[in-house]
C-alpha cells in the first residue's frame, strides 16, 4: 500500500436498490483484477454504455462553454485572432475541464467498485480538488512541452507517465498537484507502453471515424453552400465528437488507475480483505 497518500475509503459495494451484496456478488460486481489491454478497452466500452447519460450530462455542463468559444473563434479565422478572448476561453476550458474530469472520475470509480453516484454527487465531491487538478494539468503540459523539445518520444513518455495523476489526486485525496504527478509516475513505472497503446487504440476507434465523417460532411456543405457554412459544420461536428469522446477517455483513465494499483499494490486483495472484515 502506498503510504504517502491518505487512505482511500473502501467502496460500499451496494447495488442501485440499496441492498447489501454478498461477498461473492461483491467480487462479481466489478473487474478489480489485472486486465489485459483488450479487457481494459472492453470494460471501458461497457462502462461507457452503462454510464452514458450521467457522464454525458457532466460533459455537457463542463464543455459546452469552452466548445462554444472554439466554434466562435474558429469562425473568425486566423486573420481576426482575438487574443484576449482566446485567453479567456483557455482559462474557462481549463477550469471547467478540471471539474469535469474530477466529477467523472468519482462517478466512474464509485460505479466500478460496485456503488452508485449521480452527476450531482460527482460535482459536489470534485469542487474541493479544483486547484490541485488545474495545477497538475498545467505542470503536465509544461513537462510534456519540455519532453517534446527533445524529440516526440520523451514527450509521449511524460504524458503516459502522468496520465493517471487526476484519479490519484481525487481518489486518494492527495494534498498537492506535485504529489499527484509523483504518484502517477510511480504507479505507471514499467506500464507506460500499455498506457500508450490503450490511448492509441481509443483514438483510432473514436476519433478517426469521426474525422472521416467530418471531412465528408464538410465536402458536401462546401459543394452546396459557402466556405463559411462548411467551416461551421466542421466545427459543430468536431464539438459533438469531443462531447461523445470525453466520457470514454475519463473512464479509460480511471480504469487504468485501478489497473495500475492492482498490479503494483495488490489493491484487489486489499479491498477483498476490507469487505470480508465487515
Amino acid at each position: 500500500m502506498y503510504h504517502g497518500a491518505r487512505p482511500l475509503p473502501m467502496p460500499p459495494f451496494a447495488v442501485n436498490f440499496g441492498h447489501p451484496l454478498t461477498l461473492t456478488a461483491r467480487m462479481q460486481s466489478f473487474q478489480l483484477r489485472p486486465l489485459s489491454l483488450s479487457e481494459l478497452l472492453d470494460a471501458s466500452f461497457g462502462m461507457y454504455r452503462r454510464l452514458f447519460a450521467p457522464l454525458m450530462l457532466i460533459a455537457i455542463v463542463t464543455q459546452s462553454i469552452p466548445l462554444a468559444f472554439n466554434v466562435y473563434l474558429g469562425l473568425q479565422g486566423p486573420d481576426n485572432l482575438q487574443l484576449g478572448l482566446t485567453l479567456v476561453g483557455m482559462v474557462i476550458a481549463v477550469v471547467l475541464g478540471s471539474i469535469g474530469v474530477a466529477a467523472s472520475t468519482f462517478v466512474v470509480a464509485e460505479t466500478y467498485l460496485g456503488g452508485n453516484a449521480t452527476p450531482q454527487d460527482g460535482f459536489a465531491r470534485a469542487t474541493p480538488f479544483l486547484g490541485r487538478i488545474v495545477g497538475a494539468s498545467m505542470l503536465s503540459s509544461l513537462l510534456f512541452f519540455f519532453g517534446a523539445l527533445f524529440l516526440i518520444v520523451p514527450g509521449i513518455i511524460v504524458i503516459c507517465g502522468l496520465a493517471i495523476a487526476t484519479p490519484a489526486i481525487v481518489l486518494e485525496n492527495l494534498g498537492t498537484a506535485t504529489e499527484g504527478l509523483r504518484r502517477s509516475w510511480q504507479l505507471t513505472k514499467g506500464e507506460k507502453g500499455k498506457i500508450f497503446l490503450a490511448y492509441l487504440v481509443a483514438f483510432t476507434l473514436i476519433f478517426l471515424p469521426g474525422f472521416a465523417l467530418s471531412v465528408v460532411t464538410i465536402a458536401g456543405a462546401v459543394a452546396t453552400s459557402t466556405e463559411v457554412v462548411g467551416i461551421l459544420v466542421f466545427l459543430l461536428i468536431q464539438s459533438l465528437l469531443q462531447l461523445l469522446a470525453y466520457p470514454f477517455m475519463y473512464i479509460l483513465t480511471t480504469l487504468l488507475y485501478y489497473d495500475m494499483r492492482v498490479r503494483k499494490e495488490a489493491y484487489d486483495l486489499e479491498v477483498m480483505s476490507a469487505s470480508m472484515a465487515k
